[in-house]
């Protein structure tokens, strides 16, 4: 159970409500963390500019950055 309430969708900027809507289409909700992001719209637009640059690298295979990500969820007691 998130500790905050979530923010009120439809006072984010677009940009970042179309981030969410997104998450929600292809995974049945947003992620947790985004909406803690979203909050704080100059904090939001980092983080997701860390993942763009990560997958524009090409370093990380999307197969292991997926497993990496399955790993640090389970670490936080996330139910990823």
């Amino acid at each position: 159970m998130a500790r905050l309430p979530e923010p009120d969708v439809n006072a984010l900027d677009p940009s970042i409500r179309a981030v969410l809507e997104g998450q929600r289409k292809k995974w049945g909700a947003p992620f947790l963390n985004h909406l803690m992001y979203a909050r704080r719209p100059s904090i939001f637009k980092g983080a997701r500019a860390m993942w763009s640059g990560i997958d524009a690298s090409g370093l990380i295979d999307s197969k292991l950055q997926a497993l990496v990500n399955r790993r640090v969820a389970y670490l936080n007691g996330c139910e990823f």
